[in-house]
C-alpha cells in the first residue's frame, strides 16, 4: 500500500476530484493547507519609513516568505494503483509554472476499516 500526499492549487481541486474518480480512485481526503516552495515570492513588501510607516513597495522581493493557500489530497492506494494515482494528479495539475504542487509517495504499513475491523488492501475499495 502507498500513502500519497498531493499539494495542489486550490483552483485545480474540482478537476482533480473528477479525474481521480474517473480513474477509479474516488476515495481520498482533502484539506486546506498553507505552504510555499523553494522559490522567492514576489509581491508587496512593507517598508517602514519615518514619514510613511505603512508605505508599500510593489513588486519587490519579500524579506519574509509569504505562505500561499493550497489543498492537500491524501489517498491510500494499493501498490499497483500508485502510478495511476500519481499520473492522474500530474495530468490535471501540471501547468509548467512554479506553484503547480508536489506529490509525496510513502509506504503505508496498514489500513483498517473502522466499521468492520478488517485490514489490508480490501479496505481500499
Amino acid at each position: 500500500m502507498k500513502l500519497i500526499l498531493a499539494m495542489i492549487r486550490i483552483a485545480k481541486m474540482n478537476e482533480t476530484k473528477v479525474a481521480l474518480s474517473e480513474a477509479g480512485l474516488p476515495s481520498f481526503t482533502a484539506m486546506p493547507i498553507l505552504g510555499r516552495g523553494a522559490g522567492r515570492a514576489i509581491g508587496p513588501n512593507i517598508q517602514a519609513t519615518k514619514n510613511h510607516p505603512d508605505m508599500v513597495a510593489e513588486n519587490e522581493v519579500l524579506s519574509t516568505p509569504r505562505l500561499k493557500s493550497k489543498r492537500m489530497i491524501t489517498l491510500v492506494v494499493s501498490d499497483d494503483k500508485k502510478d495511476l494515482a500519481v499520473e492522474t494528479i500530474i495530468k490535471v495539475n501540471q501547468t509548467g509554472n512554479s506553484g503547480d504542487g508536489k506529490i509525496i509517495v510513502v509506504d503505508a504499513l496498514e489500513s483498517v476499516r473502522v466499521r468492520t475491523g478488517e485490514s489490508g488492501d480490501s479496505t481500499l475499495d
